[in-house]
Formats: structure tokens, sequence, C-alpha cells
């Protein structure tokens, strides 16, 4: 016991050693993939540009792969679920299957609600980083796949609001995702 009833133990050191933190040793960047992206989509209104100063009002997106093809992918915290572009489904003949609980979401896009009905397993890369996520089906035109709150949450992601990259682990090693830069 000390002074201020502040105690420490042996075994509570062990314990803090033993944490997830050593399970995971070092971390790996992850930055967008290069090339042509598989489909155009329209111009989003919040571009991230090249700056100095602070990123608060930049939206997290990057470039991943799809099958062999360079897709945008944006990383949405706001967003109750992960949403993939049906032309994109269609494009790569993707396995939708349906969804088991459907539902209507609202706001994605300028059209009202979108009745979610269908679903589908999207398997994506990003540098090392490879994950199967599971997505709606929606008429999304700001990107190819939306990650939303589902895939943060399973991933226990941890957003840099300052540098707007996004840290989490995955099958026990730690990624880092970086923005896409404007080239």
């Amino acid at each position: 016991m000390k002074a201020q009833d502040v105690y420490s133990s042996e075994e509570e050191k062990h314990e803090e050693s033993t944490g997830e933190e050593s399970e995971c040793e070092g971390h790996e960047d992850v930055y967008a993939h290069e090339g042509k992206l598989l489909m155009i989509r329209r111009t989003l209104t919040n571009q991230p540009i090249l700056q100095t100063g602070s990123l608060r009002e930049n939206i997290f997106h990057t470039r991943c792969k799809i099958s062999e093809n360079v897709c945008s992918l944006i990383i949405d915290s706001g967003l109750c679920c992960n949403c993939c572009n049906d032309r994109l489904v269609d494009k790569l003949n993707l396995k939708m299957i349906p969804h088991p609980r459907p539902y209507k979401l609202h706001c994605i896009n300028n059209g009202g609600n979108i009745n979610v009905n269908k679903q589908v397993k999207v398997k994506l890369l990003v540098g090392n980083y490879v994950d199967d996520v599971l997505c709606a089906v929606v008429p999304v035109e700001a990107c190819h796949v939306l990650l939303g709150r589902p895939w943060q949450f399973d991933k226990k992601t941890i957003h840099d609001g300052l540098t707007n990259e996004i840290t989490f682990t995955h099958k026990h090693q730690k990624f880092v995702l970086h923005p896409l830069t404007p080239t």
C-alpha cells in the first residue's frame, strides 16, 4: 500500500504485458492502389486536397482492388451499413444474395429512400490487407464501396482525425490505412 491508496501487484504487471499489443508486433502501412478505376464515378464536392493544415473536413477515401480491378473506397463512420455500388456488382458479376432482413436506407443519395433487399460478399484488397466484407447492394454514386460502422466496429478501428489515417488489427496484424492523396 502506498500513501495515496494506490497499489500494484505482480499479477497486474503480468496481465498488462500479455495484452493484445504483444500479439501484434509492428504494423503495416497501407496505401491506395494505383491504376485506372473500373468505372467512372460522379465527382464529390468534398475531394481531398493536399494541404499542410487541418484535414478535419476531409472524408477518408482510398482505392482498393476487387477481382483485380481498381475501385474507389470510402470509410464513413456516419453510415449505418456497409454498401456496394449496384453497377459494380453487375459489372463484376458478383453473386448477390437476398438480405435476411430487408430495410429502407435514407440519405445515401438524392433519390430518397432506397430499398435494401440484396447483399453481396466483396473480397477487397488494400495493400496486403485482404478481407471479405458483406455489403448491401445500393445505387450509391460517391464510390464503389462504402464501409460504415459495421466494418469499423468489427475491426475496432481508430480514426486519427488529424492525419486522416485509420488503424486496426486484422488476423493479429496491425494495419494503418492512409487516405488517397491527389496527384
